[in-house]
């Protein structure tokens, strides 16, 4: 078999952490791009240019002020273990915080994106109907912004598989808590193991192709209206 058992038990963690962390970036993206997409506050920009400095933040810089927050001597930290519940720092739960910062911009962008590209008319019409705001969110605004939000969850999935930065850093290498796909291609290059990282590294590449096709599709479906 090409994959041994931790290279297997590794595939299911980045998963796992994929999965997660989809679906929470998911409830916390879409109301603040929302609220990007539609206030004037003199806050947008500096809360936009916050939601997108994972972009061009080193991964490394991230995670390292990550493991100081989380960690004993940091306030999240002390906090954490004054409640009883340890350090988050290398644990599969701060794998799940850090990468949630780190893809933030792949979750919100799309979604502001979608919104905006929506207008204020339908907006507008459901206030005419007597619809609440909150009403008209869900049963206008989510519906049309769809083809965002389906977007957004490829890309947060995808962009969580291939960390390695800021899990390395917030997470290090423990076998079945933090060790993902990445840190294992990156264990196996250290040990000269050049065949099992080439079947990790062949999976992520197509992986990656696959992802960046069906987006491509999707974007072409949509006449180019789903993507920034």
């Amino acid at each position: 078999m090409p994959l041994n058992a931790e290279a297997w038990a590794a595939v299911r963690l980045t998963l796992e952490l994929a999965a997660v962390t989809t679906a929470l970036l998911l409830v916390l993206a879409t109301p603040l791009a929302w609220w990007l997409s539609q206030t004037r506050s003199r806050w947008r920009a500096p809360v936009s240019a916050l939601v997108t400095l994972p972009l061009v933040l080193p991964p490394t810089v991230l995670g390292f002020y990550l493991l100081v927050l989380l960690g004993p001597q940091g306030w999240v930290g002390q906090l954490t273990q004054a409640l009883g519940w340890g350090v988050l720092s290398f644990s599969f739960t701060g794998l799940v915080i850090g990468s949630i910062l780190f893809s933030l911009p792949f979750a919100v962008q799309p979604l502001q994106h979608a919104f905006e590209a929506m207008g204020r008319r339908p907006m507008e019409v459901a206030a005419t109907l007597r619809a609440s705001p909150l009403d008209a969110f869900w049963s206008v605004a989510l519906p049309m912004a769809r083809p965002g939000m389906v977007t957004a969850a490829i890309l947060s999935f995808a962009h969580t598989v291939g960390e390695f930065g800021v899990v390395l850093m917030l997470g290090g290498n423990i076998p079945g808590q933090t060790r993902v796909v990445s840190i294992q291609i990156y264990g196996h290059v250290e040990a000269l193991e050049y065949t099992q990282a080439h079947w990790l590294s062949a999976g992520m590449v197509l992986f990656s192709f696959a992802v960046l096709l069906a987006l491509a599709l999707m974007r072409r479906r949509a006449g180019g209206r789903v993507l920034p």
